[in-house]
C-alpha cells in the first residue's frame, strides 16, 4: 500500500508540474494575476494617452489596501462599512455593487491605513479572502454566502495581509507560529490538510512555483522564508531573513531555478540557485545587495530584469547578477503591473505612468493623475479596463484604444 501510495502522490506531483498556472487565461482571479508575478496577458489597450483617460465608473467602498480579482464580468474587492471589514462583488463594467459581505470587525491602524489588507482570491465559483485580523473567509462566488472559514491568532503588528494561494485542491495561507507558516485547508470543504513551520508570520502571500518535476510553495515569515512541498507540506528549505518589525511582505520570484527574495527598511534583497540535496532543497547565494528595498511593494520581472518602486524609487536591476540599470529617485512605494512589455506605475499619489520596459532608461509614454490620496495598491488591467485605488475609493479606467 506504501508503494502505491508513493507512486499516486508522485503521478499528482508530475500532472501539478506540467499544468500551467492559469497563464493563459484572461482572467486576473488572484493577488499578482494568473501567474503570481505581476504580469498580464492584455496588448490590444492604448499606451500613449494625451488627453485624459476616460473614466468608467468609480465607487467608495471604505478604507482596505485590496487590489482586484478580477473574474468575467465580476470583480471583487475589500472595503469597510458599518464597523466591518466587508467583500464586495462589484459588475465590472458599471461598478454596481451585486454583493456585499462583512466577514471581520473593522481593521483600525493609525500609521498606513485601516480595513483588509489581502486581495480576494478567486476560484472554481468560490471567493476566498483572509481579514486583516485572521478571520479566513470562503464563500460563494455568486451570492457571497459563507461556505466555510477559519480562524488565525497570531496577528502581526500592521495585521495580516497575505492573500489565499489556490493550489490544486488546497487553500493555503501563510498563519503564523502554532497556526503553521503554512496551513494548507481543503478548498470545498475548509478541512485542514496540513501545516508546516511555526514563525512569527510576515505580511507576503505565499508564492508557488514548479523547480524539478515538484511543486512547491514559499513561505515569507516575519524571520525567514521557507520552502514545502505543495501537495504534501513537508518543509524542504528554511533560511533566515530577518527584517525590522519582521516586515518581509514583498512577493518572491522564480525563474530558472533562481529564487529572489527582498525586502524593505536596510535589509535588502538576495538571489539565491536552488539545487536538490537529497529529499531538500538547498539554496546557494549567487549575491545579496540593498540595490531595491521592496518595504511592501513587489518587483515584476521582464527579460530578465526586476522592477520595482520601493521605499525610495523606481529602479531596473538585472536579475541573475544584481547589476542596477537605473533609478528614478523618489518615485516611491508604486504599485506596478506588467502587460505587453510594458509597465504600468500607479504612484502612490494616484498618477498612472505607462512606459517601456526598458534597461536602457524610463522613458513614460503616458502620465495622467487618477486619483489623489494615499494609493498603495498595485492596479489590475482586465479585458483593457484599468482598476485603481486610493484608501477608500475604486475607480476603473477605459484603456481600450
Amino acid at each position: 500500500m506504501q508503494a502505491i501510495f508513493r507512486v499516486r502522490t508522485l503521478w499528482l506531483m508530475l500532472a501539478w508540474a506540467l499544468l500551467a498556472p492559469a497563464g493563459a487565461s484572461a482572467e486576473w482571479p488572484n493577488f499578482r494575476g494568473p501567474r503570481y508575478d505581476g504580469s498580464s496577458d492584455e496588448t490590444a489597450f492604448r499606451k500613449d494617452w494625451t488627453e485624459p483617460i476616460p473614466l468608467v465608473w468609480q465607487r467608495n467602498i471604505g478604507s482596505a489596501f485590496s487590489s482586484f480579482a478580477c473574474v468575467g464580468d465580476r470583480v471583487y474587492t475589500c472595503g469597510t462599512a458599518n464597523g466591518q471589514q466587508v467583500l464586495f462583488c462589484l459588475h465590472a463594467d458599471t461598478g454596481e455593487v451585486l454583493w456585499q459581505r462583512p466577514f471581520e470587525e473593522q481593521y483600525a491602524e493609525s500609521q498606513g491605513g485601516d480595513g483588509t489588507r489581502a486581495t480576494p482570491t478567486v476560484d472554481e465559483g468560490r471567493v476566498y479572502v483572509l481579514g486583516a485580523k485572521g478571520m479566513l473567509l470562503c464563500a460563494d462566488a455568486a451570492t457571497g454566502s459563507e461556505l466555510w472559514r477559519a480562524q488565525f491568532g497570531h496577528m502581526p503588528r500592521w495585521g495580516y495581509s497575505g492573500s489565499v494561494l489556490i493550489e490544486g485542491d488546497l487553500a493555503i495561507v501563510s498563519a503564523g507560529e502554532s497556526d503553521g507558516d503554512l496551513v494548507a485547508f481543503d478548498k470545498k470543504t475548509g478541512r485542514r490538510m496540513w501545516k508546516c513551520g511555526g514563525d512569527p508570520v510576515g505580511y507576503a502571500t505565499p508564492y508557488p512555483f514548479s523547480f524539478e518535476g515538484t511543486r512547491y510553495v514559499v513561505a515569507f515569515t516575519g524571520q525567514s522564508f521557507v520552502i514545502a512541498e505543495a501537495l504534501t507540506g513537508r518543509m524542504v528549505l528554511r533560511k533566515p531573513w530577518e527584517t525590522a518589525y519582521d516586515v518581509n511582505a514583498a512577493s518572491p520570484i522564480f525563474q530558472d531555478g533562481h529564487l529572489w527574495i527582498g525586502a524593505g527598511y536596510d535589509t535588502g534583497c538576495a538571489l539565491y540557485k536552488l539545487r536538490r540535496d537529497k529529499n531538500s532543497l538547498a539554496a546557494e547565494q549567487v549575491w545579496k545587495s540593498k540595490v531595491l528595498l521592496n518595504k511592501f511593494q513587489s518587483c515584476v520581472l521582464h527579460e530578465g530584469k526586476l522592477y520595482a518602486s520601493d521605499q525610495k524609487a523606481l529602479v531596473c536591476v538585472d536579475f541573475l547578477t544584481g547589476q542596477e540599470h537605473w533609478r528614478k529617485h523618489r518615485v516611491r512605494h508604486g504599485g506596478l503591473l506588467l502587460a505587453d512589455g510594458h509597465l504600468l506605475l500607479l504612484t502612490e499619489k494616484g498618477e498612472l505612468q505607462i512606459a517601456k520596459a526598458d534597461p536602457a532608461g524610463y522613458e513614460p509614454k503616458t502620465t495622467a493623475s487618477l486619483l489623489s490620496g494615499r494609493c498603495w495598491t498595485a492596479p489590475v488591467l482586465h479585458k483593457g479596463k484599468l482598476y485603481v485605488r486610493n484608501l477608500e475609493r475604486i475607480a476603473c479606467f477605459n484603456l481600450n484604444p
